[in-house]
């Protein structure tokens, strides 16, 4: 019969000595990637406006602003143009997406269990800062390079041709931006 204590008998099992054979396999073991992870090496900001879920890489976010109606410029008439936006005592020309991208602005809805907020995203492309109406902002979204996916055929022609891909964020389907696409309209937004 043994009489040992069960924690006794635990201390005496890591008592003994442990041979390199044992220590190289856990080593290996914990060095080794995980089985179907994939490093989330890029990232975007989400947001919705009309129907659609869009993101931009988070290099060109300077900031999230609360949503304030644009002031018309007089004589400025180009696509997308809004007007200008107060945000912190700083001047920002006012985009629409929508517009650029042929989006209908009124579409779409809030998703179930949120509360949505319009929000102006700050964003810089080059040296150009400029402020981006959204009706909802989901936030930083996070993926592997690899998920990226192409767009879909039947995605609006306006939105597609400015698209990098699209990636799956829960149960969203998030069209990615391409900047180097986006960013001249923009700024031939001002002209």
């Amino acid at each position: 019969m043994n009489t040992v204590a069960p924690q006794e008998q635990r201390r005496r099992s890591t008592d003994g000595a442990i041979d390199d054979a044992y220590l190289h396999a856990w080593a290996e073991h914990f060095r080794a990637p995980l089985a179907g992870s994939e490093i989330a090496d890029a990232s975007a900001v989400a947001f919705r406006i009309g129907a659609e879920w869009l993101a931009l890489p988070t290099s060109m976010l300077l900031r999230v602003a609360p949503h304030v109606l644009p002031h018309r410029v007089p004589h400025r008439g180009a696509r997308g143009l809004r007007g200008i936006v107060n945000v912190g005592g700083q001047l920002y020309p006012c985009i629409a997406l929508a517009d650029l991208l042929g989006i209908d602005a009124e579409g779409g809805s809030a998703r179930t269990g949120r509360h949505t907020f319009a929000r102006l995203l700050l964003v810089q492309w080059e040296t150009r800062a400029f402020a981006l109406p959204v009706a909802d902002l989901h936030g930083i979204v996070r993926y592997a390079e690899s998920r990226v996916q192409p767009p879909a055929a039947t995605i609006n022609k306006g939105v597609q041709r400015y698209l990098s891909g699209v990636v799956a964020e829960g149960d969203m389907r998030v069209g990615l931006l391409d900047a180097a696409l986006l960013g001249p309209q923009l700024a031939r937004a001002l002209r």
